[in-house]
């Protein structure tokens, strides 16, 4: 029976945060490896939850423990030039206070910066795949929901007869 689960295809997964402040921005974070910026997050780990994982690289991407709130989106990420397609997890990170703004300690050797912006910003700065998943976090967190997407759209239901 293991060389069965050998043999299953593995996807790669990540884990990010939606992070709010007081006025609603939203905390993306600008890497020194891309262009793009992203919202704090990163690799699921091997035998590590995503919620878990999400934790972890918050506190390793911004220096601040928080409890990460529930999840609002899971989107399906296809093959895209070299990257091989993935899980993406969204929870919520809660509206940080002026203080624990104050706190943001960010590894050099990582990113250069972070910024709290607004919607139409924050989709201009990042991956477009990212971009269009901004608008549906936001809804599935005022509307107290889950979200499924794929490439950062909503996924319509299956037909069976297409299955």
């Amino acid at each position: 029976m293991s060389n069965y689960y050998a043999s299953l295809p593995t996807k790669r997964m990540a884990a990010c945060a939606l992070v709010r402040d007081e006025q609603g921005r939203i905390l993306i974070v600008k890497p020194t490896y891309r262009p793009d910026w992203l919202l704090p997050g990163g690799t699921i780990e091997a035998d590590e939850s995503p919620r878990h994982a999400c934790s972890r690289e918050l506190y390793e991407e911004v220096g601040v423990r928080i409890p990460v709130g529930r999840l609002l989106c899971v989107d399906y990420t296809s093959v895209d030039g070299e990257k091989t397609e993935s899980l993406q997890f969204i929870f919520d990170g809660g509206v940080f206070s002026e203080q624990q703004i104050a706190q943001l300690k960010l590894p050099a050797d990582e990113l250069s910066e972070c910024r709290f912006v607004d919607l139409a910003e924050a989709q201009a700065l990042v991956h477009p795949k990212i971009s269009r998943r901004l608008p549906h976090a936001l809804a599935a967190l005022s509307n107290h929901s889950g979200l499924y997407l794929e490439d950062g759209a909503l996924s319509e239901a299956l037909d069976p007869d297409q299955a």
